[in-house]
């Protein structure tokens, strides 16, 4: 997992082609701005979904990871947390390969805190949990960038 802020993207130069596609994306466009739901950029290789929704609790929310795509999480309005551990430290469930959902259960080993500008790269081995609440119940928009493997 690589966290960063998009301000600060000139720092991440090791980063691939694919995920550099998504930061210009970002920066040319007014994603707060976007319907929710999913928006191509460059078909399955590369699209993006708008989301929007307020933060809980931990036992209220889900873990997850994916084989198949890179979560590039960029936060656009409000401040989540997003728990971690990496796969093999949890419980795993069913895969569902026509979602590229794979269950998880357990307990976290880090939390990173997003704001405005906030990125976190989730990569296959990166089991996550988003919507956590930082402060409280907040309405959090984002954007979630689908890179092909």
């Amino acid at each position: 997992m690589i966290f960063g802020n998009i301000r600060n993207f000139d720092q991440y130069s090791f980063l691939t082609d694919a995920i550099k596609e998504c930061f210009a994306y970002a920066k040319e466009h007014s994603l707060v701005d976007y319907e929710k739901g999913c928006h191509e950029i460059d078909g399955k290789r590369l699209y993006f979904n708008r989301v929007e929704y307020t933060t809980t609790t931990p036992e209220n929310r889900f873990w997850e990871a994916h084989r198949q795509y890179l979560d590039v999480h960029l936060l656009l309005e409000g401040q989540e947390q997003i728990d971690l551990n990496f796969i093999q430290n949890l419980e795993q469930g069913e895969y569902v390969e026509a979602d590229d959902f794979l269950a998880l259960q357990g307990e976290k080993n880090s939390s990173v805190v997003l704001r405005e500008g906030d990125f976190l790269i989730c990569y296959p081995e990166d089991g996550h949990r988003t919507a956590v609440e930082v402060d409280g119940p907040e309405t959090v928009k984002k954007v979630i960038f689908k890179v092909l493997i």
